[in-house]
Formats: structure tokens, sequence, C-alpha cells
């Protein structure tokens, strides 16, 4: 039987794909089975992932469970905040307006930009030489 409590939200960031579960609880987060300290050890991601819960002030009130796979650690971090962003929204419609003015619930649709033909990268062309 599923639990009534549980809220469900999906965050992408690039290529990464976050499926967020957020329950009543003290404060825990586990990221693929694993403390959020492990699976982030920087400071800098697992600030990005405690933004949402920080600006809405329930850092202690929900356990978050989340799923994350694809792209790097800073586009997984991105995935889980506005996976978090939006079962936040679920759990309580109050929050919205605190979160979108703080673009919380935007998803970032930046993407790594293809190699173009003629060139060695994206953007850097070939030395040009007049004669």
């Amino acid at each position: 039987m599923a639990d009534k409590n549980i809220q469900h939200g999906t965050g992408r960031r690039k290529t990464a794909v976050a499926r967020v579960r957020i329950k009543p609880g003290k404060g825990e987060i586990i990221i693929n089975k694993r403390p959020m300290d492990v699976f982030f050890p920087r400071d800098r991601d697992r600030g990005v992932i405690m933004q949402p819960l920080k600006l809405t002030e329930t850092t202690e009130a929900y356990d978050i469970i989340a799923q994350v796979n694809g792209g790097g650690i800073a586009g997984q971090a991105g995935a889980v905040r506005l996976g978090i962003s939006r079962a936040l929204l679920k759990v309580d419609t109050a929050l919205e307006k605190k979160l979108r003015d703080n673009n919380m619930l935007t998803r970032d649709s930046r993407r790594k930009e293809r190699k173009k033909p003629g060139q060695p990268g994206a953007r850097k062309s070939f030395q040009f030489s007049k004669r």
C-alpha cells in the first residue's frame, strides 16, 4: 500500500535525471542509497541541494530519498534540487511564489553545443592564415 504522505518530483539538468520522493521526517537526505554527504562530497553541490529547503524553512521537516543517474556531479545536484522543489510544491502549494521567485521551479535547459563541421569544436575555429 502506498503511503499518502509521500510526494514525488522529477528534476532534470543537462543529461542528469533525478527521481525524488519526499515524506515527513527529521531531515535525512539519501541519494542513490547513500547519505548526501557521501554522494556529494563538495560543499557547493550540497548547498545547491539544500537551497529549496532553506528557502522554504523546511530543512528539518522532511526526509528525502532521491535516485539520480546520468550527467556529471553538478548536473545531478541541479536535477535533485529541481526534484525537491517540485515535490515541496505538491506538499504545500503556498510555497510556489517563494520557490518561483528564486528560480527553483525553472528547468535549466542549457545543453552542450554540438561540434560544427570544419571546426575543431563547437565555437573554436582552426587558425586563419591570410597567405
